[in-house]
């Protein structure tokens, strides 16, 4: 992205408190990182769509997790759209910026021009968090459900956490006048606040069976929940993706009744941590006959990160289990 069309808080995420309301959230702008993930792939429009929309949920649900711990969203369908996998890796340190990454896979000839959604098929939304070395790693999985991507980790975080959650996101290329073509986007995730004992009206009427954001909340809870949500539903999407209010402003704007407080803002990068490294290690439960399979004509072993769209080129000596001298 030029200088010219740069904005100050793009590429962050401000996470903050509704006090009146017991409400929790954050505000994400990746208009650069958005454009990392993609210009490292030829997408068709639809797989784009779908990629932006799990980029901006993996930035507005990763900001919560530890330093140097990661965290991974994952689609996997029988549709046109077979998988969108990306991830989140917590900063290293205080300060740092925090790092996104990105890759769908998916059938061309399958896809048709029906809405981004409907390109993914039946299947399941994962949401995985790896704590690092001598930690076990969690999971949790929901059914694709609902009218997009935000749906699904909205019944998510209902079905698995009973957290009631709302998310509001926009993303698509500018073309301004004067301007290269460049993404911009921008969402708000809204979360109550986690109860000592959550709890769920009549066990959930949602669709499929699945909890909803509506069968956690009750009495008051309630009342601030949809009072809330309808000052989210006053959003423009100017005010998510366009260049002239900072997310402060906008929470003022939306929630002033609601006691907003802000804390220490997070930035976002794109970034991949493939490395020649971590591919000579995936090779390396390979024996001489299978590296031998994988040679090129020109005598070498190639591999290309699906996510970055780097390209590794070994000499086959060097790599599989034998490569030390073992049989």
């Amino acid at each position: 992205m030029s200088i010219g069309n740069k904005i100050a808080w793009d590429d962050t995420v401000l996470p903050f408190q509704l006090d009146r309301s017991d409400m929790r959230g954050r505000v994400a702008r990746l208009d650069g990182v958005l454009s990392g993930v993609l210009q490292q792939h030829n997408y068709p429009a639809p797989v784009e769509a779908l990629v932006a929309e799990m980029a901006l949920l993996t930035a507005l649900i990763g900001q919560t997790v530890k330093l140097r711990w990661k965290l991974s969203l994952q689609v996997q369908t029988n549709g046109p759209v077979r998988m969108i996998a990306t991830d989140y890796y917590g900063p290293e340190d205080e300060g740092q910026p925090a790092r996104i990454r990105a890759y769908a896979s998916y059938d061309e000839d399958r896809i048709t021009e029906a809405p981004p959604f409907q390109q993914l098929g039946a299947g399941y939304f994962a949401i995985m968090i790896d704590q690092g070395e001598g930690m076990q790693p969690y999971q949790g999985i929901t059914p694709i459900a609902g009218n997009n991507l935000s749906d699904c980790a909205a019944a998510y975080f209902a079905q698995s956490e009973q957290l009631p959650t709302t998310f509001a996101l926009s993303y698509g290329r500018s073309t301004e006048p004067g301007v290269p073509e460049h993404w911009r986007a921008g969402g708000i995730m809204l979360q109550h606040m986690p109860k000592a004992s959550p709890f769920a009206k009549d066990g959930g009427s949602g669709e499929a069976g699945l909890l909803q954001a509506g069968d956690l909340v009750d009495g008051e809870t309630e009342e601030n929940w949809n009072r809330v949500n309808s000052h989210l539903a006053t959003l423009e999407e100017l005010e998510l993706i366009g260049p002239s209010i900072p997310p402060t402003d906008l929470l003022l704007r939306l929630f002033h009744e609601e006691e907003p407080r802000v804390f220490e803002m997070q930035p976002v990068r794109f970034g991949c941590t493939c490395s020649e490294d971590r591919v000579r290690q995936s090779l390396s439960i390979y024996s001489a006959k299978d590296i031998g399979h994988m040679t090129t004509d020109e005598g070498l072993v190639t591999a290309d990160c699906q996510f970055c769209g780097a390209h590794y080129e070994l000499d086959p000596a060097t790599v599989g289990f034998s490569a030390d001298g073992k049989d």
